[in-house]
């Protein structure tokens, strides 16, 4: 205490030491990943939050190495994790960044606030933690108890298991201190082994043969942790478990009742244990009613629900790590790692299936968790999303790219087995495509290809490993690894060879996502018989069909129209593969080609045979129109940049050339209309499967009629019709007679 005299009279400074293991921190809140919450501050018997008057970036990072992490990566005003609650403890906080403790920054004093609980602070902290650093238990936890905080956590397998991949069974590590060390077993429950294994990908535990691990314990060395776990099994990190009761360390005699924790897990399906070489079979998703779209690794995506033999998305009102976690497991993962909300993975198409979802947690699919079936208002900008974990697989181990500019691009170069030892070399690229660099994109866990590239020559890649050691490379785009699409196996056959014709790929981390409004399709077909004389520039671009080359020039075509209104519902903006050099000019029409063939028309029998084809070349992508709040990027006037800007959407006018199919020799009958767009794949698009349009059709030699169209797998299976007759009856408005 100490008195200072003013001209306005006498102050006192009071000065108040304040012991820092009195006080602790801690992160909280609602919707949060383990590294990031509201902050908590336990002092004087009672938790209570900090005040986001004056704080900053600088405090941020104080508060995350206080708490173990490396550093800070944001912070966050105005209760962003939720409303806490009891004291604000501290007030416009001012730190340097080199505090050791938050209770060494300058305050207005523990207590002293003038803010409510709508301005408690948040942060953001890196994931990785402080090398060696060791939490320090204090009285802080209370009934309510602290979360586990530990540098690592590890699944070591035995001797025999370690070749195995993935790794499902072992004991259960923890590092703390520097120092790796086991977990007693006489308090562990089924519940942390559950949450240990959705953490390695995994969706369940089991029971396990424990004669051999008692064994293998009593031969090693014991160095125990200090304390117990107490996991819900809602859990999807350790990190979100509370810790429990302190044990007394004695060295080799600590846990005598027990033993060291042994983990076992079940793998899902698409990762059942195999040899070190990896998986042979692609990856197939087996539930039915469950999917994920649009995500650019596995294990992640748009989700959505099969109900009433439709596809339909999941709006994110309420949407939250359990829910997610529900999906991902139900899908053969782990936990999840985030819930996603805002259409993060694009938006979907169809209905919206469910809203205000709540799990428990412990339902086997999300169709059994409780939504509000009532619950309207909700669009695609709202579809939820998820991001699970997946299994240490090893599968980057195998691949790399090499010569880029930067880790996103390269010539590829594959691991493969040459005279009993493992050897680097390239990929030979007669055939390789969008498909292909697809599947080396996310086999190395970049995202989506940006472009596949059959000339490498600019890229100076590993000298050693020029040597091509696979050709005939061909995808489905639903591989995990290049090794499991269809190849020559040891027998290559690349009559280029591998140097400046060696495969290679760009990644990019979003990708458009091009979708054809079915509704358009329906509304617009008709029929048009057109003279062969003013079909002369469309003959010349082959938009007619085989017999019109020997047609007279004063005979009619007969001509199936309709428009076609092409939507951007991906991540990032629809370009042309093509520079603007490449472009084709094409005179007759006046106009450039940017993409040879942009859409695919055939009109098939029911047994899937074509009878009748069309195609469309990309003369002029543009933004015709676009979703409010989104500018236009894209105006083919003046020979500009042609693209589709995500939100916006590309009209083809049914009244324009080529926006047809030649029907002039088909009969009369039942068909389906199929529409592909990008059909040779020669962009790269985060959703393929929507990408075809699929309608029935009648024709009965005058008029033609479009019902029941869908996009892609919308619909599980096409809704039978009764009686064509019924339909024609209610929608009698959408048929148009025959025009000349």
């Amino acid at each position: 205490k100490r008195e200072i005299t003013l001209a306005s009279g006498k102050f006192f400074i009071i000065c108040i030491c304040i012991n820092l293991s009195l006080m602790e921190l801690r992160l909280a809140g609602e919707k949060r990943k383990h590294y990031e919450g509201r902050v908590e501050v336990f002092y004087n018997g009672e938790w209570g939050t900090v005040c986001d008057d004056d704080f900053s970036f600088s405090a941020a990072q104080v508060v995350c190495r206080e708490l173990g992490f490396i550093d800070a990566e944001s912070w966050s005003p105005s209760a962003k994790y939720g409303k806490g609650e009891g004291r604000i403890w501290l007030d416009n906080v001012h730190c340097s960044g080199g505090e050791k403790s938050l209770a060494q920054c300058e305050s207005n004093g523990f207590g002293v606030s003038d803010c409510k609980h709508s301005e408690d602070v948040g942060v953001v902290c890196t994931q990785k933690r402080i090398p060696g650093f060791k939490f320090i238990r204090t009285q802080g936890n209370g009934e309510e108890g602290v979360n586990v905080q530990v540098e690592d956590v590890r699944i070591r397998a035995t001797y025999s298991q370690r070749k195995r991949i993935p790794i499902t069974e072992g004991f259960l590590e923890v590092k703390d201190g520097g120092k790796w060390r086991q977990i007693c077993n006489r308090d562990w429950t089924e519940m942390n082994s559950r949450v240990i294994c959705g953490m390695y990908g995994f969706p369940g535990e089991k029971r396990f043969n424990t004669r051999p691990y008692k064994l293998l314990a009593t031969r090693r060395k014991k160095n125990y942790w200090g304390f117990s776990v107490n996991c819900t099994g809602n859990e999807a990190d350790l990190s979100d478990c509370k810790l429990g009761h302190e044990i007394e360390l004695k060295g080799n005699s600590t846990c005598q009742e027990g033993m060291p924790v042994v983990i076992s897990c079940i793998p899902g399906r698409a990762f059942a244990p195999s040899v070190s070489t990896g998986f042979r079979k692609a990856y197939r998703i087996e539930q039915p009613l469950v999917r994920l779209r649009g995500g650019a690794m596995i294990g992640e995506g748009r989700v959505e629900v099969l109900k009433n033999g439709e596809w339909g998305t999941v709006c994110d009102d309420n949407w939250n790590i359990r829910a997610a976690t529900v999906v991902c497991r139900e899908l053969g993962f782990g936990s999840a790692k985030e819930a996603l909300t805002g259409a993060r993975m694009g938006q979907g198409i169809g209905p919206v299936h469910m809203n205000e979802v709540e799990c428990s947690g412990f339902e086997k699919s999300l169709t059994e968790c409780y939504f509000n079936r009532d619950a309207l208002g909700c669009s695609h900008e709202e579809d939820a999303a998820v991001k699970c974990n997946v299994p240490a697989m090893g599968f980057h181990n195998r691949l790399r790219l090499s010569g880029g500019r930067n880790p996103y691009e390269g010539r590829v170069e594959v691991l493969a087995e040459r005279n009993g030892s493992l050897v680097w070399g390239t990929v030979c690229s007669e055939s390789w495509g969008t498909m292909e660099a697809m599947v080396v994109c996310k086999q190395l866990g970049l995202g989506f290809a940006s472009h596949a590239f059959q000339e490498t020559w600019y890229w100076q890649g590993d000298s050693s490993a020029d040597n091509v050691v696979m050709s005939g490379v061909r995808c489905s785009g639903t591989e995990l690894t290049l090794d499991q699409c269809l190849h020559h196996g040891k027998h290559i056959d690349c009559p280029k060879g591998g140097g400046r014709f060696a495969a290679g790929v760009s990644c990019t981390q979003t990708a458009p996502d091009l979708v054809l409004s079915s509704q358009v399709v329906e509304q617009t077909s008709y029929l048009e018989d057109r003279p062969m004389y003013a079909l002369q520039c469309a003959q010349e671009e082959r938009c007619l069909s085989s017999s019109a080359d020997k047609a007279d020039s004063t005979s009619y075509r007969r001509l199936f129209r309709f428009s076609s209104q092409i939507h951007n519902n991906g991540q990032s903006d629809f370009r042309p593969r093509a520079g603007h050099q490449s472009w084709i000019w094409h005179e007759c029409h006046r106009h450039f080609h940017s993409m040879e063939v942009f859409t695919h028309y055939d009109l098939l029998s029911l047994n899937g045979t074509k009878v009748a084809e069309g195609h469309k070349a990309s003369f002029c992508l543009e933004d015709t129109h676009c979703d409010e709040g989104i500018q236009k990027r894209y105006e083919c006037a003046n020979f500009g940049a042609q693209g589709i800007t995500v939100g916006c959407w590309d009209t083809y006018r049914h009244d324009i050339d080529c926006q047809w199919i030649d029907i002039t020799d088909v009969l009369p009958g039942d068909y389906i209309f199929q529409v592909v767009i990008n059909p040779n794949y020669e962009v790269a698009e985060s959703d393929y499967t929507n990408n075809i349009m699929k309608c029935r059709c009648r024709y009965d030699g005058h008029r033609i009629w479009t019902y029941n169209c869908h996009i892609g797998e919308n619909r599980n299976t096409q809704r039978s019709t009764t009686s064509i007759m019924t339909f024609l009856n209610k929608n009698s408005k959408q048929l148009i007679h025959l025009q000349h």
